[in-house]
């Protein structure tokens, strides 16, 4: 398999198909018990930091380099419907039970999960969403929110205070978002912090860029911005590179049952495959979309290159994303293990 990076990636599954007849494209149509750390949405979340044309979050500034603007939650939303579509339209993988009363989504994003997830489940429960350690939730105006969703903004590094335990935590693209050193304790408090027969479901994009037929050189330029996008975040201390250690760090921690599936985001429209082809199709929006959001923070604070030496990078990324003979594609972990029904805490 050739790939635009090194380290293990674990099983990929079988390669793609490439669609080789361009025309086909046509048919692509409170419940935490301390103020310490927990901040309310209204208060100084709101307050940006502008950096080249785009707005930051200022919660725990520089922790997370991604944007938090409008363009960010509509590329938010459309990365949503991908991963519906990439489950065949559920939320989740996890055999969760009918019963589940409590649920934690950490790093919501817009909230779009868990407003789904509210929606979804029975009126009884009470569906918390905690925004991660450095409010990934987006505090600008939500859609209808239902009554059994709950949202807040707090550290998921630091410790957790909840006086009630979880039936399922859910996190969902959170690579890049801890430290390296931070993944073994999250994985502690989501154990510790769910009932006996609970779920934990991770959804993660992993880097680099893989190809598995070797039609990506290193020369493409999606090839070497991926390469700088490891390389500037493993200088961050955090490493976008870690999907396929989420099996192991739940084992460690004491889950079992634990079913790891990898999906593929191809680039473009080259799959032949219908599902694949609309994935690429909308990958390519989701990417072009997001590139100066992955990327502007990353290149100009870590790496030290100047916006004019970035534009020129963007400019060939544009240009070779919309090669279909390259065959190229994001792996999509999605992860989910049990806490043993008889653990005694």
């Amino acid at each position: 398999m050739a790939s635009t990076g090194l380290g293990d990636h674990g099983d990929l599954g079988p390669a793609l198909e490439a669609d080789l007849d361009d025309s086909a494209d046509s048919a692509v149509g409170d419940l935490s018990d301390t103020e310490s750390t927990t901040t309310s949405i209204a208060s100084t979340v709101y307050n940006y930091r502008r950096e080249n044309g785009r707005t930051y979050h200022s919660y725990k500034d520089g922790s997370y380099i991604m944007p938090n603007d409008e363009k960010e939650k509509d590329r938010l939303d459309l990365q949503h419907q991908m991963s519906i579509l990439t489950l065949d339209n559920k939320l989740y993988l996890s055999p969760i039970s009918d019963n589940v009363q409590r649920v934690l989504d950490v790093g919501t994003g817009t909230g779009i999960w868990a407003i789904d997830f509210g929606i979804e489940l029975p009126a009884h429960g009470r569906f918390d969403s905690n925004a991660d350690f450095v409010s990934k939730l987006i505090p600008i105006p939500l859609p209808i929110v239902p009554k059994n969703c709950h949202f807040e903004v707090d550290d998921a590094t630091a410790e957790w205070t909840y006086s009630a335990k979880f039936d399922f935590i859910h996190s969902r693209m959170m690579v890049g978002s801890f430290p390296l050193t931070a993944w073994p304790k999250f994985f502690e408090q989501s154990f510790k912090f769910l009932n006996p027969g609970g779920y934990l479901e991770l959804h993660d994009m992993n880097f680099p860029v893989l190809c598995d037929d070797g039609s990506m050189t290193k020369e493409n330029s999606v090839s070497k911005w991926s390469d700088g996008m490891v390389s500037g975040m493993e200088r961050m201390g955090n490493p976008i590179t870690i999907g396929y250690k989420y099996k192991e760090w739940m084992k460690e921690v004491g889950f079992t049952d634990i079913t790891e599936v990898v999906y593929k985001w191809p680039i473009n429209a080259w799959p032949k495959a219908k599902k694949e082809k609309l994935l690429g199709t909308w990958e390519r929006v989701n990417f072009l979309e997001g590139m100066s959001a992955f990327s502007t923070a990353i290149y100009t604070r870590l790496l030290g290159w100047s916006v004019e030496e970035l534009e020129v990078l963007f400019a060939g990324v544009r240009s070779d994303i919309n090669n279909k003979k390259v065959h190229a594609y994001f792996p999509i972990y999605v992860v989910y293990g049990k806490k043993p029904d008889d653990y005694k805490d």
